[in-house]
């Protein structure tokens, strides 16, 4: 038999509805964590569709390291004020806060990434391919293959999330699966002490 208390539990760290919560336990047989691995296996394939929906509450997350010479705030947000106050969604906006204090990203996603700064970044990795004396069929593969490589250097959703093989945007779609609402990085800021400007991004 189910309780009400571990339907509400479940809820609460998942967000789930009521129902959604009852029938995961039902079919883990009561075993809470196998409910919340049945939660987020069935929001992934629905993951997607929630990508264009408004995401406009949330919550700003704060990072400061040990010797408080560098922190970082991240806005996070989701589609209702419920999703915002559980544990799982603010320990998930704390965890992006710290991957940009520790790795210092430019921008939230590549889409953020200026068409100027790419031309740029183009222009050089083909005069490093020229001065390399690569075959010139092969330039244009090489220097997309070099692209791609920094956008991931510095777009938050592309960098790796802790020693995983999984990157911060994967680790942002499981728990829209888990949350079952739209959820999105709208801003962080990365300073640490004598840098007067600070890394600033949004989306």
């Amino acid at each position: 038999m189910i309780s009400p208390e571990e339907v509400k539990r479940l809820r609460e760290q998942t967000g789930a509805g009521i129902m959604d919560c009852k029938r995961a336990l039902e079919e883990s047989g009561g075993d809470f964590d196998q409910a919340v691995r049945r939660l987020r296996e069935r929001g992934l394939a629905s993951a997607a569709k929630k990508a264009g929906r408004e995401a406009s509450e949330g919550v700003v997350a704060s990072y400061i390291h040990h010797d408080a010479r560098l922190g970082a705030l991240v806005e996070l947000n989701c589609e209702t004020d419920f999703v915002a106050r559980t544990e799982a969604f603010q320990q998930l906006a704390r965890e992006l806060a710290m991957q940009v204090a520790a790795l210092s990203p430019r921008y939230v996603s590549r889409d953020e990434v200026p068409a100027a700064v790419l031309e740029d970044r183009r222009g050089s990795f083909t005069r490093e391919a020229q001065e390399a004396g690569r075959p010139s069929d092969r330039i244009s593969e090489i220097v997309e293959g070099k692209l791609r490589k920094w956008l991931e250097t510095v777009c938050l959703l592309d960098l790796p999330y802790r020693d995983t093989d999984r990157t911060v945007g994967d680790l942002i779609t499981e728990k829209i699966a888990l949350l079952g609402e739209h959820i999105r990085v709208a801003r962080f800021v990365r300073m640490s002490v004598g840098d007067a400007e600070g890394d600033v991004a949004a989306a």
